[in-house]
C-alpha cells in the first residue's frame, strides 16, 4: 500500500492517481508494492532527520529508508516541500512535476538505481523521465 502522511499544511489533491502511478512504475520493473510511506515535511523537519540518521548537516529534498524484501518494495520516503519548491524554480519545472520526480526518485532507489556518480545520476534521470510519462 502507498500511504501519504503530512507534517505540514499541505495535501496532495489526487492521492489515488499518485498511488496508481507508483504501483504502475514499480510493476514496470517487475516488483510489487509492499508498504511505501511518503512523509511530506519542511526543511527543518528533514534537516533534523538528516542530522540524526545520516550525520549530514545539509538540506536535502529527499531521504528514503528502504525496507524492501525480495521483489516487494517498501520504505519510508521523507520529502521536504521547501526543497521541491526551490528546485522547481531553479530547474524551471512546475511544483507538481518536481514533486513527482522526487517521489519516484525514492522508489527508484528501492528498485536498485543509484545516484552517486555522474553516470548513475544520468541513468537515474532517464528512469525518472520514463516513470513521469506513466502518470495519468
Amino acid at each position: 500500500m502507498v500511504g501519504f502522511n503530512y507534517e505540514l499544511d499541505y495535501k496532495i489533491s489526487n492521492e489515488e492517481s499518485y498511488r496508481e502511478w507508483i504501483v504502475l512504475c514499480v510493476a514496470s520493473y517487475d516488483f510489487t508494492v509492499g508498504d511505501i510511506n511518503y512523509i511530506f515535511c519542511d526543511d527543518t523537519y528533514l534537516l533534523k532527520m538528516n542530522n540524526e540518521f545520516l550525520s549530514h548537516d545539509t538540506l536535502t529534498d529527499i531521504i528514503s529508508f528502504d525496507y524492501t524484501i525480495g521483489g516487494c518494495l517498501g520504505g519510508d520516503v521523507f520529502i521536504s516541500l521547501d526543497r521541491v519548491k526551490e528546485n522547481a524554480l531553479e530547474y524551471d519545472f512546475s511544483f507538481e512535476e518536481e514533486l513527482k520526480r522526487v517521489m519516484i526518485h525514492g522508489v527508484l532507489h528501492y528498485v536498485g538505481f543509484k545516484d552517486k556518480t555522474s553516470e548513475d545520476k544520468a541513468l537515474m534521470r532517464k528512469e525518472e523521465d520514463k516513470c513521469l510519462l506513466l502518470f495519468k
